[in-house]
């Protein structure tokens, strides 16, 4: 008599409060993407004032790598076949939520050092961000010549683009030629990995159409070597960081269209499930009322 009660009795409660259990599910996974929408509209629109000044600062910058490859273009400087020492510079940041940003620079320099290395070229990174760093780490730890942090955060500099450069002559790697890796900006939802050459000064200075410009000597074009690697790697930086900005942009504000779809399906839910708790309990309660 008394199992007979008990399921009579608490089967209708334990039914109530499942489905109240699964309205509390709903409505807490309701207010965390709401919570999670408000931050992603926020980055948005912090991403699109830095996205505004990048922009801005991005043209007087391109003239600075212009100009530095010039020298390399009209002098048509080629590197010596039997010189097999090569050096990629990758160009990153160390801040994520911004799409394939920094998975697009690595894969490219993945594959550079798999096509250099079965020809017999001896390959040596730079990685400029952290996160570039963290992608090749695992695969490519043997190849890391240099590593650099704190990129990103600030706006690049031309003294950043120094020190840089600074650190990777001072580094005793005597590489011959190379490339500096990055994301060229091309529109607000657009960008391209792409590379420009970088030559050591002794690939200059043996170039055989050098001689077009008169009074060059050792100093003057040892000069100019390491302020044309500085030019090149401050526009790379100014590239990279203009698309990193739109990129994260265009990532938040898809993140937002998801967050709505989201809540939008769920509020959905949450309707039907009240409803049909609602309807429950108005048939237990016409059913109890004709049992009378």
């Amino acid at each position: 008599m008394l199992s007979l009660t008990g399921s009579v009795v608490f089967q209708p409660q334990w039914i109530q409060v499942r489905n109240m259990a699964t309205l509390k599910d709903i409505t807490r996974r309701l207010k965390s993407i709401k919570n999670i929408q408000k931050i992603t509209k926020s980055m948005k629109m912090v991403a699109a004032a830095k996205y505004t000044k990048a922009e801005r600062d991005l043209k007087p910058a391109r003239v600075y790598g212009t100009g530095a490859l010039a020298l390399y273009e009209k002098a048509e400087i080629k590197p010596p076949e039997d010189k097999d020492k090569h050096i990629l510079i990758g160009v990153s940041s160390d801040r994520g939520l911004c799409g394939a940003i920094h998975s697009s620079v690595a894969k490219t320099i993945k594959s550079e050092v798999s096509t250099l290395s079965k020809s017999g070229k001896e390959v040596k990174i730079v990685g400029i961000g952290d996160k570039l760093r963290a992608l090749l780490h695992r695969t490519h730890g043997d190849h890391l010549l240099l590593t650099f942090k704190e990129v990103g955060r600030k706006p690049a500099s031309f003294g950043d683009a120094s020190i840089i450069a600074t650190e990777l002559l001072n580094s005793g790697y005597e590489f011959n030629q190379g490339s500096v890796i990055f994301n060229r900006f091309r529109s607000v939802i657009s960008y391209r990995t792409e590379e420009k050459p970088v030559f050591s000064l002794d690939t200059v200075a043996n170039s055989e159409n050098i001689n077009i410009y008169d009074d060059i000597d050792a100093d003057v074009l040892r000069n100019y070597q390491e302020f044309a690697l500085v030019n090149v790697i401050y526009y790379t930086l100014r590239e990279a960081a203009t698309s990193e900005q739109s990129a994260r942009m265009t990532a938040m504000d898809n993140a937002s269209k998801n967050a709505s779809e989201m809540i939008d399906k769920l509020t959905l839910t949450f309707n039907r499930t009240r409803q049909a708790v609602i309807t429950k309990e108005l048939i237990e309660i016409i059913s109890g009322a004709a049992a009378l």
